[in-house]
């Protein structure tokens, strides 16, 4: 049992950090090109998301790492909620 634990620990998922999201109509979609700019319904000052399976699993706030963009984590979820958003 514990080498099934050590092999699902060492497994690599996909995190994502949700800046926001928006509905539009398919034609706005369709019309989408280089320069357009998408507003969010987020304000600035608002936690990020962060998701596994696309289930919340914590927030944070962006930084900047270097040339790069990084996160904070502010929040996270027990291991126990954690590990239920890997599932299903």
């Amino acid at each position: 049992m514990a080498t099934d634990l050590q092999t699902i620990l060492k497994l690599s998922v996909p995190v994502i950090v949700q800046v926001g999201q928006q509905r539009m109509m398919l034609s706005g979609v369709l019309g989408l090109s280089p320069g357009v700019i998408l507003e969010l319904e987020k304000p600035v000052e608002e936690e990020l998301d962060l998701l596994v399976n696309n289930k919340p699993i914590g927030k944070g706030t962006a930084v900047k790492v270097g040339e790069n963009f990084g996160v904070r984590v502010t929040k996270i979820g027990s291991p126990q909620e954690r590990v239920e958003a890997l599932g299903q």
